[in-house]
């Protein structure tokens, strides 16, 4: 890729210039040889700049004139060949420009220096978006909405295209080029100072793999998430150290078992990985009967391993089920057809999947099943989010879109570095542990979705609080949850996490003091994100909360209060 339109500007250029400087150039030899007649009636010829200024203006034809001397016939005839010699020279020079500028090729290496002038204009933090489909969308407006910057990288120039068609608030930097490429990487700001990570969510698993292991080799210091359809691929990105690897179909396997056998446990799972700020989730638990599960696809397969491996009874619904491999006993359809699915036993099945590849097939699935078991659970895969209003008009008990599950567990751990740990820790603990906390979460998050954040103890990431311990003062966890605006009521913020040299401790009581290096984890609203951030950040509103005083910040401020306690003290009590 070529980093500058200058050397390709020149180099498409080479031959219009070296007619017009050869065309010019032979005007003024011209001019220099053909005889006049001075004023004198002497015989002179022209000197070079006398030459040169006659063809400027005459082959600019932005006028004509016979100077210093009225011209002899042969320097008029010499002059009219200049003329034309000279305009067709521009025409052709014009011309050319005009085609270059219509080139695709030199368009695309304008764009990349626009876009490289940009990057190199970054000041904060920004991550790498690969691939730019129905993850790439959801990654990138939850990140601008959270103030954080995105550059975009996909090889397809329609979804480019649609990027820089919509407003999104502010400038988002897209890439048409390939991610697989370690070059386009970089130009994309791999190795940028404000580079935070880089995610990988293309629909092919080698393109994810091959920028996993680009962004480790070239530049490991920041995090490189991925997606992965294949296990094979999970297990191999995951063996050089990828920080994160979300299979979609895996993953909503494991969440479905937990639903079944752990509701709660699911509960607490599903809303501190989901989009924060939307209406708490509140979906029916899946049964423990049989199951018919309608496509053997990556997604189908998933289901039918994570049931089976529980014990679930599941009937396979399956077009070409002998070409597909599928288990034996399973119906052949696509499970459209009602005498598909009554063969399946429909009637008598308490879950339906309807797992294919196409919306519309697993609409029509959920449709006709419904009209023969209304009462049937029914979980079905929305493959394209522009089809939402669909499944949200058919009423689907769950609607699975990997895009969302990848989305959300990306933005969970990017938010909050100790979410996995802290979820892997909870789905140890049993239901009843999770029962009591979905409970609480409930009440403390507005029935909302929650925030998720991890604050680290240190003179960077809390200075007031670094401040206050450097000074020997006893900081405890609950200070941190108390409203800056009035000390006596509590943040909508629980404390899930907290990590301490390496020891684990989950849900910490409020009493626990604050040591240098702490990690922890809490869940929230977003407006006691926002409050908690004054709390840590400044030390007299951290002693405000702490103990009550109020120490103003600023020589007017402590002016002011030095003369309000002096009035107090000076007014008689009564």
């Amino acid at each position: 890729m070529i980093r500058s339109v200058v050397p390709l500007l020149l180099r498409r250029m080479r031959v219009p210039l070296a007619v017009l400087i050869g065309v010019y150039g032979v005007a003024v030899l011209g001019f220099t040889l053909m005889p006049g007649v001075d004023d004198q009636g002497n015989v002179w010829y022209m000197s070079i700049f006398q030459a040169f200024y006659v063809v400027s203006y005459t082959g600019s034809t932005i006028g004509f004139g016979e100077v210093p001397y009225p011209f002899s016939d042969a320097q008029r005839l010499w002059t009219m060949a200049s003329i034309y010699m000279t305009v067709f020279a521009w025409l052709y020079s014009v011309g050319t420009i005009i085609s270059l500028l219509q080139d695709t090729g030199f368009r695309q290496a304008l764009l990349m220096a626009r876009l490289q002038r940009s990057m190199s204009s970054f000041n904060e933090p920004f991550y790498i978006i690969c691939g730019y489909g129905d993850t790439g969308r959801l990654l990138a407006r939850s990140l601008l909405n959270r103030g954080r910057r995105v550059v975009i990288v996909d090889k397809d120039p329609h979804n480019v295209e649609d990027l820089r068609t919509r407003d999104l608030g502010v400038y988002v930097p897209a890439f048409c080029m390939d991610a697989e490429i370690p070059d386009n990487l970089l130009m994309a700001g791999l190795q940028h100072r404000w580079c935070a990570g880089v995610l990988a969510v293309t629909d092919d698993d080698h393109a994810n793999l091959k920028v996993a292991i680009t962004v480790k080799l070239l530049n490991s210091k920041i995090k490189v998430f991925c997606r992965a359809d294949a296990l094979a691929t999970v297990d191999n990105m995951l063996s050089f150290g990828t920080d994160l690897v979300v299979n979609p179909y895996q993953d909503f396997a494991h969440r479905l078992l937990m639903g079944i056998f752990e509701p709660d446990s699911h509960r607490v799972y599903d809303w501190l990985t989901s989009l924060p700020d939307y209406p708490l989730p509140e979906r029916p638990v899946p049964p423990q009967g049989r199951w018919i599960i309608c496509g053997y696809g990556r997604f189908g397969r998933a289901v039918y391993r994570a049931l089976t491996s529980r014990g679930i009874e599941v009937t396979l619904v399956v077009e070409n089920a002998r070409e597909k491999g599928c288990p034996p006993g399973a119906i052949e359809g696509k499970g459209t057809e009602a005498v598909t699915l009554r063969a399946a036993g429909i009637e008598s099945a308490s879950a339906l999947v309807a797992g294919t590849e196409d919306d519309a097939d697993n609409l029509s699935i959920i449709m006709t099943a419904r009209a023969l078991n209304p009462d049937i659970y029914q979980v079905a895969q929305e493959n394209r989010l522009h089809n939402r209003a669909l499944f949200q008009a058919a009423d689907v008990a769950l609607a699975v879109q990997t895009s969302y599950i990848i989305a959300s567990r990306f933005l969970s751990v990017l938010g909050a570095s100790l979410l996995k740990e802290f979820l892997e820790q909870a789905g140890e603990q049993g239901n009843e542990w999770n029962r009591a906390l979905a409970l609480r979460m409930r009440q403390g998050c507005d029935a909302l979705t929650p925030e998720s954040w991890t604050l680290r103890v240190s003179k960077n990431r809390a200075p007031a609080v670094a401040m206050a311990l450097t000074l020997d003062e006893p900081i405890m966890l609950d200070t941190l949850c108390r409203d800056p605006r009035n000390r006596d009521n509590q943040l909508d913020a629980i404390p899930l996490l907290l990590e301490r040299e390496g020891e684990w401790q989950l849900l910490p009581a409020g009493g626990t003091r604050l040591k240098m290096g702490d990690r922890v984890l809490f869940c929230g609203t977003e407006r006691a994100l926002d409050l908690m951030s004054w709390n840590v950040s400044h030390l007299s509103v951290l002693r405000y909360v702490h103990n009550g005083e109020q120490h103003p910040d600023g020589w007017i401020w402590r002016r002011l209060a030095k003369r309000r306690r002096e009035r107090a003290a000076a007014t008689p009590e009564v």
